[in-house]
């Protein structure tokens, strides 16, 4: 029993010393962190849900946290989680003094390789259609495993793609929509098994086939585009 006590309270006095370095952070970073920074400094992810269940701070989108006092500048805080974006158009005229009407929504500029918006859209409707090919086979076929697994890689490969535009790097935006190109290339074999055993009709193997091939087209478009890129820069 006392050792019990002893590692609990060896854990807690971790995880205060964790949230301390958190803070610090946070005051570094002007009250705005992201998930990426706290594990760069080998802190463990349930440190920032204790820190929320605190009121400590607060998750303000997907990676990204305010502190409990920090002003919640809406501006500065897309410009820190969309780092690769410039304000553009109403909203840079707004910053410039040459329109005087506060922009109802952000305008941001993006270089046209992080443009994925013919990605994002052409994943998000894959998914659905792959969510009902699972209902499908698991309500009328009674398959349970393979409708998991196509389940597993057809939807990841939008989520990876939305991952993307908030990449903190180019390499880490390579490196989403590289393994969106994997998830896509692994769901064309789960489906060429279904077809195969005939779990599907070759209609719907034909429909679901063409988009998946469209979006690996894309995807392998745009990471061999960025690698490019990369081993320019760095030459």
């Amino acid at each position: 029993m006392i050792q019990y006590l002893r590692t609990k309270t060896a854990k807690e006095k971790e995880i205060m010393d964790d949230i301390q370095k958190v803070e610090k952070l946070l005051k570094k970073n002007n009250g705005v962190i992201e998930t990426y920074q706290v594990e760069e400094l080998g802190i463990n992810n349930k440190v920032l849900t204790r820190m929320i269940e605190k009121g400590l701070i607060e998750r303000i989108a997907r990676g990204a946290y305010i502190g409990k006092d920090t002003f919640e500048d809406q501006y500065f805080i897309t410009q820190a989680i969309c780092r690769k974006g410039i304000f553009s158009h109403e909203t840079a005229l707004y910053f410039h003094d040459l329109c005087d009407r506060t922009p109802i929504k952000y305008q941001l500029t993006i270089p046209s390789y992080y443009n994925t918006k013919l990605l994002k859209d052409k994943s998000y409707s894959f998914a659905v259609e792959i969510v009902r090919l699972v209902q499908y086979l698991q309500q009328e076929k009674k398959e349970y495993v393979l409708s998991k697994q196509i389940l597993k890689s057809g939807t990841s490969i939008g989520a990876l793609i939305h991952e993307a535009v908030f990449a903190q790097s180019d390499s880490d935006y390579l490196n989403k929509l590289a393994v969106s190109l994997k998830e896509a290339n692994e769901t064309l074999y789960w489906l060429n098994l279904l077809r195969d055993t005939d779990y599907i009709h070759i209609d719907l193997y034909e429909k679901l086939a063409e988009i998946v091939k469209e979006l690996i087209a894309l995807l392998a478009s745009c990471v061999k585009t960025l690698n490019n890129r990369l081993k320019s820069k760095n030459s």
